[in-house]
This record gives C-alpha cells, sequence and structure tokens, in this order.
C-alpha cells in the first residue's frame, strides 16, 4: 500500500542517480573518496532489499555510479546518465548520455544506451559543474535538446522517492585527503595519513591510518598587569579519524514517511594540548573563542546503486574563560570517541542522539595566585546532505583550574597565608537538529530540537600552598 500511494503522488516515477566525473582538486586538500567495494543490493524476507552502504569510487578509474528503474519494479539500476550542469537559482539541468560525455572529453564507463530522461525522473546526483554538494531533484518538465544532453526543469524531492521500501544502514570512513582545510590563523599545520598508506603533513608518518591532524601554537590576550613571563599561549593538536553514519528503513513506515532514519557522525577523538601564561579576563558572559581552522569535506557513500552526497564542517577553535588574575602552566592528553546525530522513528519523530566517552590525564600542571580559568580546544561540527545541515554539534574537551587564598594574622603581629588550587579536565557536548532533516522524505518540524548538553568533568590534580 505505502509503494502504491508513493507511485500515485509521483506518477510515472523513474529514478535516475548519477555521480559526476572528471571532477577533481588540489593536491592534499581535497581528493577521492576511499575507494570501497561495490554496492549491491540483496533481497530480504519482506520482498524488501537491503543496500550496501560504503564509500563511493571516485577518481579516473571509477564506474559512473547510475541508477534507473527498470521493468516496473521501482528499482533503481546503473545507467550511464550524468548531470552535465545544473543551475540553482532556476532549477534547470542538462542530463547527458555516456555518448556526449565521450565526445566532449569527459570518460565514459558506462556505454549501455538509456531511455531518454522524461518527467518524473529523480535525480540522485553526486557533485556535478553548478551543484557542488550533489543533487537530489525530480524532473517536472522537458525543455528540449542541447548540444550538451537534455535540459529539464527540477524540483527539490527527498530520499524517500529514491530509496522507497528498501533498507540501508551502514557507516563510513571520511577519507582525510578529501577534507579542505582553511587556516584562521598563523601557526596552523594539517596532515593526514590515508588508509591506502599514502599520507601529506609534517606528522603524516606519526598518524593512525584514517586520521586526520591539525597542529596549533598561538598566543591569546594576556592579562594587562601580567609580566612579560606570564605571556598566554596555546599550543597542540587535534587528531580526528570521523565517519558518517547513514541508516534508512522503508519498509512498513506509512504512505508518507520511512519507518526509520539515522544521520551522523562519529569518529575517535586524541589531542595533546597545553595552556601556560596569565590569559585575559572574559568579558560579557561569554569565554573568548578563537577559531584556528575550518575543514570541510563532501564524501560521496553509496547506498546501493544511489549516491548520497554528505556535506561536513567543521571548525577547530580554542576557547579561553578567565578573570586575569591566574597564571596556569597545563597540558594534558585528551582520548575518546563521540557520536551525534538525529534518530527517526514512525509515530515518535525525530530525536536526538548524543554520547562521547572521553578520558584525560595530565602531564604537567600547576596553578598560581588566586582565581581561575578554563581552556578548551574543541570544533564545531554540522553535517547533512546536498548542502542542507542536518545535525550541528559543538565538542570541547577542556581544563578548568582554580586557586583560592586565605590570609589570617594574630594579635602576637604574625599573619599566615594559605592557598590551595585544583585542575580538572571534562568536556562539553551540545548541539542541535535542524529541519533539512526532511530530505529523508519525514514529516517537518518547525523549530531546531536541541540535541541537550552533555557534560562530564573528573579531578586532574590539585595542591595547597603555605607561608
Amino acid at each position: 500500500m505505502r509503494t502504491l500511494a508513493r507511485r500515485l503522488l509521483l506518477p510515472g516515477l523513474t529514478t535516475l542517480a548519477l555521480a559526476a566525473t572528471g571532477c577533481s582538486s588540489p593536491a592534499h586538500n581535497t581528493g577521492a573518496a576511499a575507494p570501497g567495494s561495490a554496492a549491491t543490493t540483496a533481497p530480504a524476507a519482506d520482498g524488501t532489499q537491503q543496500l550496501d552502504v560504503t564509500a563511493a569510487p571516485q577518481g579516473s578509474s571509477a564506474p559512473t555510479a547510475v541508477a534507473r528503474t527498470g521493468g516496473g519494479k521501482g528499482r533503481p539500476e546503473k545507467s550511464s546518465l550524468q548531470v552535465a550542469s545544473y543551475d540553482k537559482a532556476s532549477g534547470r539541468a542538462v542530463i547527458s548520455t555516456a555518448a556526449a560525455q565521450k565526445q566532449t572529453g569527459s570518460p565514459s564507463h558506462s556505454p549501455a544506451p538509456d531511455k531518454p530522461v522524461a518527467v518524473g525522473d529523480v535525480i540522485a546526483s553526486a557533485p556535478a559543474p553548478g551543484a557542488p554538494d550533489g543533487l537530489l531533484a525530480k524532473v517536472t518538465e522537458v525543455v528540449g535538446k542541447t548540444d550538451r544532453g537534455t535540459e529539464v526543469k527540477t524540483a527539490a524531492t527527498t530520499l524517500a522517492s529514491v530509496l522507497d521500501d528498501d533498507k540501508a544502514d551502514g557507516k563510513v570512513p571520511v577519507d582525510p585527503s578529501s577534507v579542505t582545510v582553511e587556516p584562521l590563523m598563523k601557526g596552523v599545520t594539517f596532515s593526514w595519513a590515508k588508509s591506502q598508506g599514502a599520507r601529506f603533513g609534517p606528522q603524516g608518518a606519526t598518524l593512525p591510518l584514517g586520521t586526520l591532524r591539525l597542529d596549533v601554537n598561538a598566543s591569546v590576550d594576556t592579562a594587562k598587569d601580567a609580566p612579560a613571563s606570564a605571556g598566554a599561549s596555546v599550543s597542540g593538536f587535534v587528531q580526528l579519524a570521523p565517519r558518517v553514519e547513514f541508516s534508512y528503513d522503508g519498509s512498513s513506515g506509512g504512505a508518507f514517511g520511512p519507518k526509520s532514519a539515522f544521520l551522523g557522525m562519529s569518529g575517535d577523538w586524541s589531542s595533546q594540548w597545553a595552556l601556560k601564561g596569565r590569559a585575559a579576563a572574559s568579558t560579557g558572559d561569554a569565554p573568548k573563542r578563537i577559531p584556528f581552522a575550518k575543514l570541510h569535506s563532501t564524501p560521496v557513500i553509496q547506498v546501493g546503486p544511489v549516491p548520497v552526497v554528505v556535506n561536513l564542517d567543521l571548525t577547530c577553535y580554542v576557547q579561553v574563560e578567565a578573570d586575569g588574575r591566574v597564571t596556569v602552566d597545563v597540558q594534558q592528553d585528551v582520548k575518546g570517541d563521540f557520536r551525534v546525530g538525529g534518530s527517526y522513528a514512525s509515530g515518535q519523530g525525530w530525536t536526538p542522539v548524543s554520547t562521547s566517552a572521553v578520558q584525560s590525564s595530565p602531564v604537567k600542571a600547576g596553578v598560581t595566585a588566586a582565581g581561575r580559568v578554563k581552556g578548551a580546544l574543541g570544533a564545531e561540527a554540522s553535517v547533512g546532505l546536498y548542502g542542507a545541515v542536518g545535525v550541528s554539534a559543538d565538542f570541547a574537551p577542556y581544563v578548568r583550574g582554580e586557586a583560592e587564598v586565605k590570609a589570617t594574622a594574630s594579635t602576637d603581629g604574625k599573619s599566615a597565608v594559605n592557598g590551595s588550587w585544583a585542575l580538572y579536565g571534562g568536556f562539553d557536548l551540545s548541539g542541535q537538529l535542524h529541519f533539512e532533516l526532511s530530505l529523508f522524505g519525514t514529516p517537518v518540524f518547525q523549530h531546531r530540537i536541541p540535541l541537550g548538553t552533555l557534560n562530564r568533568e573528573w579531578p586532574l590534580a590539585s595542591g595547597r600552598a603555605g607561608q
């Protein structure tokens, strides 16, 4: 009944899934996604298909991943059609055939002929000219032939119109060489190590496979009355191995949405960083946040024959919250993992997912004078589909220090000053779900849903001083 309902809503549905070829990027910043095994489908007991979720192979040797329904079954199959161009403002696209691509010099790996593009076709394309975040659209009108292919008008659609009643579930590592990095201050370096053994950057030789790393060495605002020896600075590195998590279950979900879905990001995190000196007092209620690098990646995951474009963005930052009175010299190691995302269930709607397990240990710890300070080296992250943000999160491991001084005097004229200090490690994890998650074909929610704030804190070191 659900499939019939969808076909009444989208008469003559023909599904195309296309991956653009010949799109290359600068050397280390952007590259092909890590080759995955060929996406296959397997029939389930209830007649639905279980679709493999893998990294889409790309590059000059990769086949064109194209899907098209055939035989009246509503199942996507591979095809040789491609998006030659797209204009977001007008919604117009040019769909070319394998022959047209060959004439223009683009490689063709699927020479089998295809039926002409028609009204009702659904296009799910990897990044293409005019669509850097991929394209998910339905053909509403065939305008006519051009020298590059068939020009069509399109309208927005959902993954439900492509995946229909099928199921998919998988985790795909993000190829670190596909990440573009924009340093936002001096003293930032980037390195990575691919699973195939390729490496880049000054720290590449020491990185675990599949990991990217950012090193930072930067000064932060120092308290005005601090001596030169108490200049404030932050140094260290962030090491990350991110994964995209995607699941979809279109079986028995009702006529207007899947049974369940999930989109999120998880990964292993490690960092080692040092905060030194007397940081300037924070102004207002908000701590001082200093972004030092922006990272972006557009991995394509292959869901059966359908390329699904995921957009990932991270902004790494240093954050200092201080009263301008305390001088610290602390260094710590942080290791752990995190998982953030949105989970959908029919009848329950979207709910946030936010988990993390982090451990830290101090390499060096010291606090002088009375006051408080808190320093974090964290990341703002977002994950979405086809250029639309679905989930945003803020993950911030931190160290917090505080010191107290108490002076006493007696009637015999003697005085004493006693003090205590303590250092704590911890992390904050927060974020929100965005309405763009309706791209799954689920009902639209009218407001953003907060992930809630997850906070953990533990003692690192403490001491007392007296005179």
